[in-house]
């Protein structure tokens, strides 16, 4: 009898799980200016940014503002919309900003030439670090800034895993452990930006072939993929699984709510990183004033003082405490510690490791796209071929060949620019959708079908940018 399930059961009834209020920002039926804004940022942001960018407004102009707040799903959904509209309209899309979704995307729209450049005046700017950790916190052209910043981790239930006898994670290979199998939550990085930043940091720690395998082990260890980032901590704590990655406000979340005698976070030393939550202006903004009064704001003492400190305090936010870190160092001495929510100082936090920032960008959709195909939607396959690897014990063996990648990295870097074939997309997909298919029927054992499909599948691609590199050369002629 398999006791999984119903230990999963029990855990989930006995545990409780946080609810949270979901608020609109206030509404100004006397605004004579208006800001439009895409985001994937939650609803206390978006109530506690009006409001605080009306009060800031109308004592600068005298007038009122009104924010309309565009939500088109996650970072990576926002990402493909914005250049989606640009290939319609080049000259403006109708929408003024892009804020939060990390920082990745905002390197991507800058290299398309999709971001306004705005100096921020000398007197903020002069506060603001050039960078943390080795990761710039602004765009050397002034594209775009970091509002704020967020760290990865790993989240997990002290609770579930006392009571089913697992270690307590340190490192992102210890998600990979045969031991987790089902106690692993994830999400989908094609719909969720802080989702897909994990990832990254995987294959840049570990190397992009040792990367791929700590992933497919990973996901082969995970009870499911959720939509949303914010759903992983929220899965831990109700006990549905016992480890996620996280980033750190929404484990945060999850540890203000019921305590941190049951649900701890942790990021990993010298293998994450923190990463500035990003804000930009759309290249032809039509209300462009407006969103460069509220890009003023948000980097000002009293925008940064909402990220941090608890509602209800001198300067705080008003409903909502939003439990993230200010890109102003000089705060994190003058605020009160009775009065903020976050403890930790990320510009004194110290890592070997560096990002780079532009390889993450230049293949983002790529590994997003291999992530889904081989990971998330071949889900049931990989787990099926991954249980019965640890009830033989054959793991070790297997990993190797089942977490094998049909492209190297340089290629991944190069698809980048033909990602937005979208029919060449859609063949690459399919030939590594059937190459999934068979490697896990296999085991990925190595068989001669095994490996011609890895062949196939290398060799259409490979195919696909020798032509598009001829056809470009023929262009620039």
């Amino acid at each position: 009898m398999n006791r999984r399930p119903f230990v999963h059961h029990v855990i989930r009834y006995f545990l409780f799980a946080c609810v949270f209020c979901h608020a609109s920002g206030p509404a100004d039926i006397s605004a004579q200016d208006r800001l439009v804004i895409v985001s994937p940022h939650w609803e206390g942001i978006r109530y506690e940014f009006t409001r605080g960018f009306d009060a800031y407004y109308r004592e600068d102009t005298g007038r009122g503002v009104e924010i309309e707040w565009m939500d088109v799903g996650g970072t990576s959904e926002i990402i493909r919309f914005i250049k989606s509209e640009f290939t319609g309209k080049p000259g403006g899309i109708g929408i003024d900003m892009m804020f939060g979704g990390g920082s990745d995307p905002f390197v991507e729209l800058a290299r398309l030439d999709l971001l306004a450049s705005y100096r921020m005046p000398d007197a903020l700017l002069s506060m603001i670090p050039a960078e943390v950790g080795g990761y710039p916190i602004y765009d050397a052209g002034y594209r775009w800034y970091g509002a704020t910043m967020a760290g990865f981790g790993i989240v997990y239930n002290k609770r579930v895993a006392e009571l089913v006898e697992l270690p307590l994670p340190e490192t992102w290979e210890d998600l990979a452990d045969p031991r987790l199998f089902s106690w692993v939550g994830g999400a989908d990085p094609r719909k969720s930006g802080s989702a897909h930043v994990p990832f990254e940091i995987i294959l840049q720690v570990y190397g992009w072939e040792r990367g791929w395998q700590i992933i497919t082990a990973l996901g082969a260890n995970a009870r499911g993929f959720a939509n949303s980032g914010s759903q992983v901590p929220k899965d831990v704590t109700s006990g549905e699984v016992a480890y996620g990655m996280a980033i750190d406000f929404y484990a945060w979340a999850q540890i203000n709510a019921v305590g941190p005698e049951m649900i701890g976070y942790t990021m990993p030393d010298n293998l994450t990183i923190l990463n500035p939550d990003g804000i930009s202006i759309l290249k032809g903004a039509p209300n462009l004033t407006v969103a460069q009064s509220f890009l003023r704001y948000v980097l000002s003492e009293p925008g940064q003082r909402l990220w941090m400190q608890k509602p209800g305090t001198p300067g705080g936010p008003e409903r909502f405490q939003l439990n993230r870190f200010t890109v102003l160092p000089h705060l994190y001495q003058r605020i009160d510690p009775a009065h903020t929510s976050v403890t930790f100082n990320p510009f004194t936090w110290k890592s070997s490791f560096v990002y780079d920032a532009e390889k993450g960008a230049a293949r983002r959709h790529i590994v997003d796209d291999m992530i889904g195909v081989f990971v998330i939607d071949a889900h049931a396959a990989l787990q099926r071929r991954w249980r019965r690897a640890i009830e033989t014990g054959d793991v070790a063996r297997l990993l190797p060949s089942l977490g094998a990648v049909p492209i190297t990295e340089e290629e991944s870097l190069v698809l980048g620019e033909r990602w937005r074939d979208q029919g060449f997309r859609n063949r690459t997909l399919l030939s590594w959708s059937r190459l999934a298919a068979e490697k896990y029927a296999s085991g990925g054992s190595g068989s001669v079908g095994a490996r011609y499909m890895l062949f196939a599948g290398s060799g259409l691609v490979l195919a696909g940018m020798v032509l598009y590199l001829w056809r470009l050369k023929r262009r620039s002629r």
